[in-house]
């Protein structure tokens, strides 16, 4: 009997930015009941404001009752954290996060992004310190952690050794300015798309849309990824994930289309 797909989740960055207001939601909307409406729409978020600074238990139990079942907020992970020399000395700005309050998200609390800054090289030992000190539980749930790299360093296959040791996913970021990533080492993938043009009503064209639904569904499925860049290292088995897929950067006004687009394709 074939194995049971991962779930896709679909969605954008955020959910407040001044453009959306009379394109994405409708004319006149109050900007408290956005998240509702987005909520509606898509089928996940990344946001970003956790990078910026520590949210509230409030604001996370918030978010988790203006949104529906199955929804997903995936966290970018604090800048005390990640942007410093050695981030194998993280843990105590790592607690502070951890203490905010995220577990509130209850079962819509989906990866954590650790976004690395663009100047940082790959250390094997600093990452793999790093990645050993993110926790695998808090509070009864079990966090899922993926990890950004912008640096051409980390195209090497001792990366991919320690993020599949660690169960740490390796974002793919697409359609951008950085380095592409395209080894599966987690359970789950996670992808940043950020190649939205105004050229197109939806962000991207059709064959464009195509391709990432069916991309998705060949992760979800336990296939590789295919018509990017090769991987770094060799695959491991063939395991059905869930998959979180947001549309970023690019073109931001069309990007609740595009990811809607996608939808609707899967």
């Amino acid at each position: 009997m074939p194995a049971t797909p991962g779930r896709i989740h679909v969605g954008i960055g955020g959910w407040t930015f001044p453009p959306w207001r009379g394109v994405f939601y409708p004319k006149g909307m109050p900007h408290k009941d956005e998240l509702a409406h987005a909520g509606r729409q898509l089928t996940g978020i990344e946001v970003n404001g956790t990078y910026y600074r520590l949210q509230s238990p409030d604001s996370f139990a918030r978010w988790h009752d203006e949104t529906p079942e199955g929804f997903v907020f995936a966290l970018k992970g604090s800048r005390f954290v990640t942007n410093r020399r050695v981030l194998a000395e993280a843990g105590p700005s790592l607690e502070k996060f951890f203490a905010s309050g995220l577990t509130a998200l209850k079962a819509k609390l989906g990866p954590i992004n650790w976004q690395l800054a663009a100047t940082k090289q790959f250390d094997a030992a600093d990452i793999d310190a790093f990645l050993g000190l993110l926790p695998k539980a808090l509070d009864g749930l079990t966090l899922r952690h993926a990890i950004e790299a912008r640096h051409e360093s980390f195209r090497h296959p001792d990366f991919v050794a320690i993020a599949r040791r660690h169960g740490v996913a390796i974002v793919t970021a697409a359609d951008g300015e950085y380095p592409q990533f395209t080894d599966l080492t987690a359970p789950f993938a996670y992808l940043r798309i950020m190649g939205t043009t105004a050229d197109h009503p939806e962000g991207y064209d059709a064959a464009a849309l195509d391709a990432w639904a069916a991309r998705a569904r060949r992760l979800a499925a336990g296939q590789g990824l295919d018509g990017l860049a090769a991987p770094v290292a060799e695959p491991g088995p063939p395991t059905p994930r869930d998959v979180f897929l947001f549309v970023i950067s690019g073109e931001k006004e069309r990007n609740p289309a595009a990811a809607m687009a996608l939808i609707s394709r899967l």
